[in-house]
């Protein structure tokens, strides 16, 4: 599977309590599961006004169903070519 990033804007989500983000992801998780196994969500940075998904997914396809059938927006998907970290500076020999 690819790994993508999905920025979607939800005005307010940073101001969610933890009793509303538990149903926020319980309602996400919810859709995913009725996807199948070509879907994945990992993590999610939640900002002010907006999110940014971390998914892992077979398509971008099935990133826009899991968007209209949980009524998350999907207002950019970027797929990831490559991950760098703090050991990318000093490679093995």
């Amino acid at each position: 599977m690819k790994r993508y990033i999905i920025e979607r804007k939800v005005p307010g989500i940073g101001t969610k309590q933890d009793d509303e983000m538990c149903e926020i992801a319980r309602h996400s998780q919810g859709v995913l599961d009725g996807l199948g196994n070509g879907i994945q969500w990992q993590e999610s940075f939640v900002l002010g006004d907006g999110t940014f998904c971390v998914y892992l997914a077979e398509s971008e396809d099935l990133i826009r169903q899991h968007a209209e059938k949980s009524g998350f927006p999907a207002n950019r998907i970027i797929e990831v070519k490559r991950t760098i970290d703090p050991t990318t500076a000093n490679p093995k020999s």
